[in-house]
Formats: C-alpha cells, structure tokens, sequence
C-alpha cells in the first residue's frame, strides 16, 4: 500500500492537516488499513522535502494545513495511470509461514493449514456479512469506494481458501507419492530375502 501517493490523491481535492487526512483515508477505505497519524505526519514531512507538498498555513487551532504542489499533482497523475508491479510481490507471511513449516521437521503441516483456512473462512464470512447490510449507493463515490475494497478483501480471502486447498491436496499426493515408492523397495527386499531362503 502506497501511504505516500494515497496521502497526495487526498490533497488534489484540497488543503488537509494529518489528522483531517487520516480521517479522509480510513473513511474511503472502510478503515481497512488503519493509518497511524504517527506516519502520515512522517509522511507528509518527506512529501514537503521531496517537494511535493508545501504548508499552507494553519487552521487557527495550531494544525499545520498541506496542499499538494504541482510536482506532487504529477506524482498522482502517473500513480493512477501506472500499473500496480507484480515483479517484487510483498512478502506473504502465509507463503513464508508454509514454506518453512514443509521444510522444519516436527511441524504439523496439515494443522497449519487447517487453523488458517478456518481463520481465512471466517474472516470471509465477516466480509460478507459487510456486504450484506450494506447496499452501495451508486451516487456516493465514497460508499462505491468503500464496496471496492470490501470485493478485494472478498476475492483475496476466497484466493487465499483455494490456495490452502491447492497447498493441502499437493502436501498428499507428496506424501502418496512417499508411501508408494518406498512400498516397492520394501516388497523388493523381502522377495530378495525369499530367493535367498529358497537357495538354501
């Protein structure tokens, strides 16, 4: 998630303060990814040195307004008409935490995947429910908003159910695989073993 070109997009439409923007942010977002106001004053100090936002005075309560400059406008235009890159995908604790339970001894993996698509279903029945009891109103880009990022959440929770599925039915065709190799090698032993017994 791009903090810094959020907080930008939010300011084209007019002067903020942090908190006015963190507000602003939760609300389109359906607080999906709370924001630190910690972060967004960061943020928007390295926004003022990289110049592409300025102070423009206060609100006479002591809360210093931004406003985007023409550089930070530019920044915006090129965000939302560039592609999101799928070359460096972020880290995914899930995969990372699958990955490593294949490969530490001892680790349940089948109970891993178990807790998690329990947990994964869970959360995508709560998603639903959202859905449910809120119908959006096609006048309000802000509910239309809000509805968007409620399908994302939807379809990655269902990706995430599919996946785990894949995960579970390959972990047993391995462990098949496993079994059945090493049953010849058994069963070769023991005709070798029969041979031998034979001779004598």
């Amino acid at each position: 998630m791009s903090v810094r070109q959020a907080l930008l997009a939010l300011l084209e439409q007019g002067p903020m303060y942090g908190y006015q923007l963190r507000a602003e942010f939760e609300r389109r977002t359906g607080a999906t990814w709370p924001l630190n106001v910690g972060q967004v004053y960061t943020t928007l100090t390295r926004l003022e040195r990289d110049g592409l936002v300025a102070e423009s005075g206060d609100d006479g309560e002591g809360h210093v307004i931004y406003r985007v400059t023409d550089a930070g406008r530019e920044v915006v235009a090129t965000w939302f008409t560039t592609p999101v890159e799928r070359t460096q995908p972020p880290r995914d604790e899930l995969a990372i935490k699958l990955a490593l339970a294949v490969t530490v001894p001892g680790v349940d993996v089948g109970g891993v995947i178990q807790q998690q698509r329990s947990a994964t279903i869970a959360a995508l029945q709560d998603y639903t429910r959202l859905k449910r009891a809120r119908t959006p109103d096609a006048h309000d880009p802000h509910e239309m908003a809000w509805s968007l990022v409620l399908d994302s959440l939807v379809f990655a929770a269902e990706a995430e159910v599919r996946w785990l599925d894949h995960c579970e039915a390959r972990l047993r065709r391995a462990q098949v695989e496993r079994d059945s190799s090493a049953v010849p090698q058994g069963a070769a032993a023991e005709e070798l073993q029969t041979n031998r017994e034979v001779r004598r």
